[in-house]
């Protein structure tokens, strides 16, 4: 079955009486070339891969070809009437129906990979909960080598942001934290069914064995993080002070010892900075 024509994706989905939910932020990838090249960046015949969300299986099929193991979890029970169609010669591949967020994933990965010496996170993610899902993987610190996911193109460039310059956020040191962050090529609004108002892109964060900077409590380092960046107009001593209600004087001493200006903005700061700053205050 070639679920990269637009006209047998119709008739498969007419038959099956399927009708796209937008709350779901359902967009099937239609474009024959992206599904192999995003398998092809994620894993290999080693790997063991949970992929998000498969829809009608069109990178499910391709990630059966390179991986050695595919578990896919799928919210939409809707599919359970067309994935057993498209997946049929898929036998490495197998689909959970549930919610990735409410699920214990280091369990998953203990009985569905036991025998795998990798693995990896693949998606295509729904726009509205891109942030959420990539923060939970990171934040859970799964015993995965990499997370490659397709999303919103203004996303992966917030994602993927340097530490340190104006694109960069709270998201974006949080990313560089727990990985190496990386997009792989951009995917335009036309490959997909329906088309979205938006293009997307390819990223692939490849989880780091440990964080590239030493912080006293990560917990106290993401609440200064977010703090940072609540405010963004404002300079750091400001926008620091107004939201967690350090005093002024402590932050501007904090900074003075990291040899910064008390006028500087949290975008003008290092990894290396923000971490040496939530040690010092």
């Amino acid at each position: 079955m070639n679920l990269a024509d637009i006209n047998t994706i119709r008739s498969l989905l007419d038959k099956s009486g399927f009708s796209f939910k937008k709350s779901l932020g359902q967009n099937f990838l239609i474009d024959p070339d992206v599904c192999p090249a995003m398998a092809a960046a994620a894993c290999d015949k080693d790997t063991g891969v949970i992929e998000i969300g498969p829809g009608i299986g069109v990178l499910t099929a391709e990630l059966s070809k390179t991986a050695k193991r595919v578990v896919a979890v799928e919210l939409d029970e809707r599919l359970k009437k067309i994935l057993p169609l498209t997946l049929a010669d898929c036998k490495n591949a197998e689909i959970i129906y549930g919610d990735i967020m409410k699920m214990d994933i280091k369990k998953l990965i203990a009985e569905k990979f036991s025998d795998c010496a990798k693995i990896a996170v693949c998606a295509n993610l729904p726009y509205y909960i891109t942030s959420p899902i990539v923060m939970g993987l990171l934040e859970s610190r799964l015993p995965a080598d990499n997370i490659t996911v397709m999303v919103q193109k203004e996303a992966a460039e917030r994602l993927c942001a340097e530490v340190g310059t104006r694109d960069a956020g709270a998201v974006s040191v949080a990313v560089s934290y727990y990985s190496e962050p990386e997009i792989l090529f951009e995917v335009p609004r036309t490959c997909f069914m329906p088309s979205p108002k938006v293009d997307s892109a390819v990223i692939k964060l490849k989880i780091r064995e440990k964080p590239p900077v030493s912080v006293n409590s990560e917990e106290h380092f993401f609440r200064l993080v977010k703090a940072c960046f609540a405010q963004r107009r404002k300079t750091l001593v400001n926008t620091v002070s107004n939201t967690t209600g350090t005093e002024k004087e402590a932050i501007k001493k904090a900074l003075e010892s990291l040899g910064l200006p008390e006028t500087v903005r949290s975008e003008q700061l290092s990894l290396n900075n923000l971490a040496e700053l939530s040690n010092l205050i």
